[in-house]
């Protein structure tokens, strides 16, 4: 086997994309925590592995230094660049900020609203800057609310603890957990180093919407309705409410092929609850 991917942050979407890599791809990935499937790192010596990746996915979040792989390993990928055939970086739909409900695309002026926002636009800047330098066959992906298997709306909303906040014309992109896998995939297989893709559905919503529908699936009363300005919430809860849009994800489907398993949160969620029973 001469492909081998070695992922960043072997998380939630990473596991997704390489359930459909089996017996195509060598994965190696790195978490914080030890495993029996992981590299921990950091903390441990990720020479070797990394040193037979040809492709390369980055699902590490910044921090306030900025990006962790770039900070800790810069060396070993300029070494490692002449053998890659693709990189992914993924990224949010938070580099664009606030639309108040408006349409954006890729190539809409960054403006982030949050700080988490504003470090993904310098890592983004960065990882394309290191691209440029070494020739690196970047990818940069923009992914909106993921949401799958473990990650849906049922456990709250059977419990009674879901609440629909309403805001005045506020809307989020959403993407099930498999169209990430299946859009990575279409990339890996076709490269186009330095594009950047929209990763989102073909819906987005009211998160209101989300939490009625998911009643309506399990024949449960709606989850009470509070208002934003009243509805108590905390610091981080509430800024997920400051940004409102509307994002196009024309570019997946027309460069890579992609047909979305769930082009809403409608068919995403019909197919958790099958999945469930």
């Amino acid at each position: 086997m001469d492909k081998t991917l070695f992922i960043f942050g072997y998380g939630y979407s990473a596991r997704a994309l390489t359930r459909g890599l089996v017996g195509k791809f060598t994965v190696f990935g790195t978490s914080r925590e030890a495993g029996p499937d992981v590299l921990q790192w950091p903390g441990t010596d990720i020479s070797a592995p990394l040193s037979q990746a040809t492709h390369l996915l980055i699902s590490t979040g910044p921090d306030m230094d900025g990006d962790p792989v770039l900070r800790r390993v810069r060396d070993d990928i300029v070494r490692l660049a002449p053998q890659l055939r693709w990189v992914g970086y993924l990224s949010t739909t938070g580099v664009y900020g606030d639309h108040q409900g408006g349409w954006i695309d890729e190539e809409t002026p960054l403006s982030p609203s949050t700080k988490r926002g504003q470090q993904r636009v310098d890592a983004e800047a960065a990882w394309q800057a290191f691209a440029a330098e070494t020739d690196l066959p970047l990818h940069i992906f923009r992914l909106a609310g993921i949401y799958g298997p473990g990650r849906g709306p049922f456990a709250k909303v059977r419990r009674g603890t879901a609440r629909r906040i309403i805001k005045e014309n506020q809307v989020f992109s959403r993407i099930h957990v498999d169209d990430i896998a299946q859009i990575l995939a279409a990339s890996i297989a076709a490269p186009n180093p330095g594009r950047i893709y929209n990763v989102c559905d073909d819906l987005a919503a009211p998160p209101e919407d989300v939490l009625a529908h998911a009643a309506d699936l399990l024949g449960l009363p709606h989850p009470p309705a509070e208002d934003y300005e009243t509805a108590e919430m905390t610091p981080m809860a509430r800024s997920f409410y400051a940004e409102s849009k509307r994002v196009r994800n024309d570019r997946i489907k027309d460069e890579l092929g992609v047909k979305l398993l769930y082009p809403t949160y409608r068919e995403g969620l019909a197919a958790l609850l099958k999945a469930e029973g």
